[in-house]
């Protein structure tokens, strides 16, 4: 692609907000400012991209057609309302868990054009998935801005119902930490059996790895492809005669969505 990005002002220069930048800079970039007062954030800077402490230090002409808000929802009480200057001219882009349209619209104006997403950590290389929804304010051309900031690193959907993103938030949004914590389990249970510790991590690894990559390639189910690896009275039928027991993962995942869900939801009224 020829066309680059207009500028932008990126509040948060954590491990998202990072991820991020670097996405848009491999789409190419006119000029982008990050906040961030920490030192790490000093890394980020480069040809077309400037770091500042503080929304008082970003220069006095500088005009972003969109703002993207990529810090922790404890944080926005503190770091949002002081945005709504650009209210009149910038599109927001939030990627805050729980803080909804309606709270951000409340500190920024009511007329602030806000685009409300959710991505998660696979988005530091570039296979995320963000799952976004527009405010009642928010003109065409902004949106389909937001789907290209948001497209830099990784898949996008949009939904027209906001509540919806805090369920999103507990399956996508902490999906990579489930799949990481399986990992884990994996890896340790290789070793009680008796396998050496480097060898459980290299399987437990490119076992996820390899079952992801053939989840994406197969147009299959995923309780297609879980049948298909389990014999009948074999030894994966076996294993998940335990997983699978009504007070086991079904219960333990759905229970835990449930609690995640609801978290989101509290975020959004706290602050």
């Amino acid at each position: 692609m020829t066309d680059r990005l207009p500028p932008l002002l990126l509040v948060g220069g954590g491990k998202m907000g990072a991820a991020m930048l670097a996405g848009w800079r491999e789409r190419g970039i006119t000029r982008v400012v990050v906040i961030d007062p920490g030192d790490s954030a000093r890394a980020l800077a480069g040809e077309g991209v400037e770091i500042v402490a503080s929304l008082a230090d970003v220069p006095a002409e500088f005009a972003p057609q969109a703002i993207v808000l990529a810090v922790k929802p404890q944080i926005a009480p503190l770091a949002v309302p002081p945005l709504a200057r650009f209210a009149g001219s910038a599109l927001f882009v939030s990627i805050m868990a729980g803080k909804t349209i309606d709270w951000l619209a409340a500190r920024l104006g009511g007329n602030a054009a806000i685009v409300r997403a959710m991505p998660n950590t696979p988005a530091a290389i570039r296979q995320g998935i963000t799952v976004a929804c527009a405010g009642p304010t928010v003109a065409p051309a902004q949106r389909d801005l937001a789907e290209t900031l948001l497209a830099a690193v990784g898949a996008i959907e949009f939904v027209t119902a906001e509540k919806l993103l805090d369920p999103v938030t507990a399956v996508s949004g902490g999906g990579p930490a489930y799949v990481f914590l399986l990992a884990e389990l994996l890896e340790a249970a290789a070793i009680e059996q008796g396998i050496p510790a480097q060898l459980a991590t290299h399987m437990a690894r490119q076992t996820i790895i390899g079952a992801a990559g053939l989840l994406a390639a197969s147009p299959e189910p995923a309780a297609d492809l879980r049948r298909a690896v389990t014999s009948p009275n074999g030894t994966t039928e076996r294993a998940l005669a335990i997983l699978m027991a009504p007070d086991a993962w079904p219960h333990a995942i759905s229970t835990a969505i449930e609690a995640a869900t609801a978290r989101s939801r509290a975020l959004g009224q706290e602050g």
